[in-house]
């Protein structure tokens, strides 16, 4: 497992090995991270929990999602947009969360400006960034996965230009990868192309 490649879990299938870190990871990684998401309000949640994941652990993100979805309205963008200074005093009080205001503030800002576009907007944008699948060398390992690249510099760049807050490159390429327009599963991994 130094190396970061696949491991064998329990039920003896190979899986990233962060996939395997913690229980709540194995359906997640199985199921969830790498799927192609599509859809301006699911393209939205995925943006604000990658943004609140911010230096923090993904895990702690995960085990409020619900939390974080009953809160933010399940993440639709009509509503988050009409939060009021009431509505910023409830989700600081709110332990359902991560209360952090800067990142409170940026969700209901970046609702604000998402109300105004068109229809799909969003989803074209973000995926107009993934990168041609064929020519990514699979990973062998967790060391060989980016944190960073040009596509999720140019999409983090375009989202701000368009006036979208707290999406530096990093949180970009995590919401590249855990949408599906990267599969950063590692070789062998058998989740590894199951969206393709």
């Amino acid at each position: 497992m130094s190396d970061g490649g696949a491991v064998a879990g329990p039920d003896g299938l190979l899986r990233c090995p962060w996939g395997l870190s913690a229980e709540d990871y194995v359906a997640y990684h199985d199921e969830e991270w790498g799927r192609p998401v599509h859809g301006d309000d699911a393209l939205f949640e995925r943006l604000c929990l990658e943004a609140f994941q911010s230096g923090l652990s993904w895990i702690t993100i995960l085990r409020r999602r619900e939390g974080f979805r009953t809160a933010f309205s399940g993440f639709r963008i009509a509503e988050v947009a009409r939060f009021t200074d009431a509505d910023r005093e409830r989700l600081l009080g709110d332990e359902g969360i991560i209360r952090n205001r800067a990142k409170i503030d940026a969700t209901i800002a970046n609702a604000q400006v998402l109300v105004d576009w068109a229809p799909g907007e969003l989803d074209e944008l973000i995926w107009s960034y993934a990168p041609d699948p064929e020519g990514r060398p699979v990973p062998a390992g967790t060391g060989d996965v980016p944190a960073v690249t040009d596509e999720s510099t140019a999409l983090s760049k375009a989202l701000k230009k368009r006036g979208l807050r707290f999406i530096g490159p990093t949180t970009a390429y995590a919401l590249m990868q855990a949408c599906g327009l990267v599969d950063d599963h590692v070789a062998g991994c058998v989740a590894r192309g199951a969206a393709r």
